[in-house]
């Protein structure tokens, strides 16, 4: 049998670079997707890579990003249109396989081991699903190619944008095995922290360590990291019309004045922890 050919295709600060499709009066200034500036509400979704060579990361207050980036522009998030892209995406994907696996509305594994003898190798095929997703619909994509869905994303990540890197099982030691242990998917920060006091900085160390260490460490966590450091991933791509599972649950808000006493901050946190608690009860 021969070995799978996972794809994970990443579009390139996708809600920015939507956003920057419909403003071309924005083309070479820094731009970040977030709330109401005005109102001192909201976060940066995302920003395009001038405001992110400037400092402005994903989940910043907007103030914080308007004092690294006084010149930033911030667009309110249009979720249907962003929803609109990723469904123009899902139907370029579908034309090379139909098992399709969606993690986030940006990103999606997809395998493409039945399509080579039809559609080419792995490379041809993600260069050619590149070139489709800037001609047909204006933004860029990061294609990471590898047998296993965690290189795959290792892949989409390693080089960006409009890239696509390929790790088989020729170059993974070289390549793959000096990047941070905690690029590695499911390497959270306090497992990362963890990690660091036992001397695990890369994925080469992960993968090298004793797996009993890591067990007694992280309990079966420990076990599927190790495997996953090594390559040692099997886990099917869904087929389309698969749900992609909810990642975290949580609430942040930025209020629309300063918080002068205990009271205030108990309303808020109160607020907050409702809305959690309604997420998690329903999902």
């Amino acid at each position: 049998m021969s070995e799978r050919v996972i794809l994970h295709s990443d579009m390139n600060c996708f809600y920015a670079s939507v956003e920057m499709l419909h403003h071309p009066e924005f083309a070479g200034m820094p731009l970040a997707v977030g709330g109401d500036p005005e109102a001192r509400h909201g976060i940066v979704l995302t920003a395009n890579y001038i405001a992110k060579k400037k400092g402005v990361k994903t989940g910043m207050a907007l103030w914080q990003a308007k004092q690294i980036c006084p010149e930033i522009i911030f667009v309110p998030p249009r979720m249907d249109l962003y929803l609109r892209f990723s469904q123009m995406a899902r139907e370029i994907y579908s034309e090379y396989t139909d098992k399709i696996e969606p993690y986030g509305i940006d990103e999606a594994w997809l395998d493409v081991s039945d399509s080579r003898n039809l559609k080419g190798s792995g490379m041809t095929i993600a260069r050619e699903i590149s070139h489709r997703i800037k001609y047909e619909l204006g933004v860029t994509v990061s294609i990471g190619i590898s047998w296993n869905k965690i290189y795959a994303k290792l892949g989409s990540d390693y080089k960006k944008p409009d890239a696509i890197t390929e790790f088989n099982r020729e170059n993974y030691k070289d390549r793959i095995w000096q990047i941070p242990a905690s690029d590695l998917l499911y390497v959270g920060r306090q497992t990362n922290k963890k990690l660091q006091k036992l001397g695990i900085r890369t994925i080469g160390q992960l993968a090298e360590s004793d797996e009993k260490l890591l067990e007694s460490h992280f309990g079966k966590i420990g076990n599927v990291l190790w495997a996953f450091a090594n390559g040692w991933d099997e886990d099917p791509v869904c087929k389309e019309g698969y749900e992609a599972p909810i990642k975290s649950i949580g609430n942040s808000t930025t209020t629309p004045r300063d918080l002068e006493n205990d009271l205030d901050v108990w309303i808020i946190q109160i607020a907050l922890a409702e809305s959690v608690a309604a997420r998690l009860r329903k999902h």
